[in-house]
């Protein structure tokens, strides 16, 4: 696998090449097909991943087998580093959203190598550091934000993620369908066209097919309450 490829996950970023070359030496490499479950919660965690292309989302199930997606990952992103330093079992599972090629690299050979690297240690301590924030952002936004709330909240991460400033505001072509949006927010389809819908009128977001314009970044901010 290209060292490039490597330089693009956040863990590796920043590692001199000789140490990309020691971490390429562990890669190994799996395809799924679309709705294929890489693994399930539950499950004794035995290896981190990446994807080399296509998604994989992250998502917990309740006793009525609804379905709560916690995260969406894209080309480049890392999942399950939860299970890394601890090992214990995946805390949810993956599934592919699309036809996925992942990489991923055994928790055993992994530890083996950051214990000889100081670098690599303390960027994966860092990233689970992030990880851990997003995912106490997301408990307190479904605790304590409305439907409204937390939509505006996803438009605002997405543009910072994914949107670049044109002369209009801040065009995005979203990543997620709108289904995957509403599960994100944890709510319906329909609401979440709704909101998007009032965003429109209210001249804060214009909207075509899977492009988004934010025209008033203002005024999206002022539509998310301060906790």
């Amino acid at each position: 696998m290209d060292l490039d490829i490597l330089k693009k996950i956040p863990i590796f970023s920043g590692l001199s090449n000789e140490e990309l070359g020691k971490i390429k030496e562990l890669v190994q490499a799996a395809r799924y097909r679309k709705g294929v479950v890489i693994f399930q919660e539950g499950d004794p965690g035995e290896a981190v991943y990446f994807i080399k292309s296509g998604k994989i989302k992250i998502y917990k199930s309740d006793e009525e087998g609804r379905e709560y997606i916690l995260h969406i990952f894209q080309e480049g992103d890392v999942f399950a580093e939860a299970v890394l330093l601890g090992g214990g079992s995946y805390p949810a599972s993956a599934e592919a959203v699309e036809d996925s090629v992942v990489g991923f690299i055994k928790n055993c050979d992994l530890e083996k190598l950051i214990s000889q690297n100081l670098q690599i240690s303390l960027k994966i301590i860092k990233v689970m550091a992030g990880r851990l924030r997003e995912a106490q952002e997301q408990i307190k936004n479904l605790a304590f934000r409305d439907t409204y709330d937390r939509t505006a909240c996803l438009l605002h991460k997405i543009c910072l993620d994914y949107g670049h400033r044109t002369t209009n505001g801040i065009e995005v072509d979203l990543p997620f369908t709108r289904q995957e949006m509403a599960a994100l927010v944890g709510t319906s389809r329909e609401t979440v066209t709704r909101v998007l819908s009032d965003m429109k009128k209210n001249g804060i977001i214009d909207m075509d097919r899977q492009k988004i314009i934010v025209l008033n970044e203002k005024r999206l901010m002022r539509c998310i309450r301060q906790l």
